[in-house]
C-alpha cells in the first residue's frame, strides 16, 4: 500500500458538496456521455471480455457504460454518495449487469494491489487534492501490463494562459483544484513507474450558457465570471477563443484536454 495522502479537507468537502447537489445533471449532460475522447479511451484500454476495469470518479458513470460491453467487470467508484447512487441507477436502466459501484477516494482506493487490467479516469483529476497519491493508487491496483487511460483539462505552459484558465474554472466552481499542464501530468505519472506511450492534446468548445448552467451559478456569479473572462488581456482572450454575442455577452470558449495512456510494467 502507498502512504496515505494529506487530503484538502476543505476541498473534500466542496466536491461532496457540489457533485451532491448536481449528480443527475451530470448523468444527463450530453457533453459528458459521448465525444471529448470517449471512443478513443476505450480503444486506447484495449479491453477483452477477460479485464477487469476500474473507473475512479465515475460521475454520470458514462465513462463505466462504455467500458462495459467490452470487459468482465467494471467497477464504477466515486467520492460521492449521490454519484455512485446515480450512476448505478443510470447503468441498471442502460441494461449493464457487469458493474459494480463504490464509494472511494482517488488518492486512497479501497481495492487490493495489482487488482485491475484498466483503470480509466476522465474529467475529474482538476479536482483531485493530491495527484501524485492518486497516479501512485493507479499504479498500485494495475496489474502488470495494465493500462491507465486519462483525460482530463490541462493548462497551457504559458503562465497568463494558466492563471487565466485556472481562475476561470475555479469562479464557475470552487471544487476545482488546478488544471495541470501537459508535462506536469508527464512527470506524475512517470514518478508512479508508469510508463506513458500516448499523448493526445484535443480541443473542446463551451457554450458559456450550459457550461456555467451545469455548476448552478448565480446570476452574480456568473455575470463576475464573464467580466473576468471579458476582462482578460486580448493574446489570452483570442488563445481561448472566447466569443461574445452582439451585446457583449460570453458566448463560447476553447477548453484544452489532454488524452493520455500509460501502462504499468510487465513486471516488478
Amino acid at each position: 500500500m502507498s502512504d496515505k495522502p494529506t487530503i484538502d479537507q476543505d476541498l473534500r468537502d466542496r466536491v461532496k458538496q457540489h457533485f451532491g447537489a448536481t449528480a443527475q445533471d451530470y448523468v444527463m449532460s450530453a457533453r459528458h456521455a459521448s465525444g471529448g475522447g470517449l471512443d478513443q479511451l476505450v480503444e486506447l484500454a484495449e479491453p477483452t471480455f477477460e479485464s477487469d476495469a476500474l473507473d475512479i470518479a465515475t460521475g454520470g458513470g458514462h465513462t463505466a457504460l462504455a467500458l462495459a460491453p467490452h470487459v468482465r467487470h467494471v467497477i464504477a467508484s466515486d467520492l460521492t454518495l449521490q454519484m455512485i447512487e446515480s450512476a448505478e441507477k443510470f447503468l441498471t436502466e442502460k441494461g449493464i449487469t457487469n458493474a459494480s459501484f463504490q464509494i472511494a477516494e482517488a488518492e486512497n482506493l479501497p481495492f487490493d494491489d495489482a487488482g485491475f487490467d484498466i483503470v480509466t479516469c476522465r474529467i475529474a483529476p482538476h479536482h483531485f487534492s493530491d495527484v501524485r497519491a492518486f497516479c501512485s493508487e493507479v499504479a498500485r491496483v494495475l496489474r502488470p501490463g495494465g493500462r491507465f487511460i486519462l483525460i482530463d483539462s490541462y493548462a497551457p505552459d504559458d503562465d497568463a494562459f494558466d492563471e487565466y484558465i485556472n481562475q476561470v474554472e475555479w469562479q464557475r466552481d470552487n471544487s476545482h483544484a488546478r488544471s495541470y499542464r501537459i508535462p506536469e501530468w508527464q512527470q506524475f505519472i512517470e514518478d508512479a513507474d508508469l510508463t506513458i506511450d500516448h499523448v493526445e492534446p484535443f480541443v473542446r468548445r463551451f457554450e458559456f450558457d450550459e457550461w456555467t448552467a451545469r455548476t448552478r451559478m448565480t446570476p452574480e456569479a456568473k455575470t463576475d465570471l464573464e467580466q473576468y473572462m471579458l476582462n482578460a488581456p486580448q493574446r489570452v482572450r483570442d488563445f481561448f477563443n472566447v466569443t461574445t454575442s452582439e451585446d457583449g455577452h460570453v458566448e463560447a470558449f476553447d477548453d484544452n484536454k489532454v488524452l493520455i495512456r500509460a501502462r504499468a510494467p510487465l513486471s516488478s
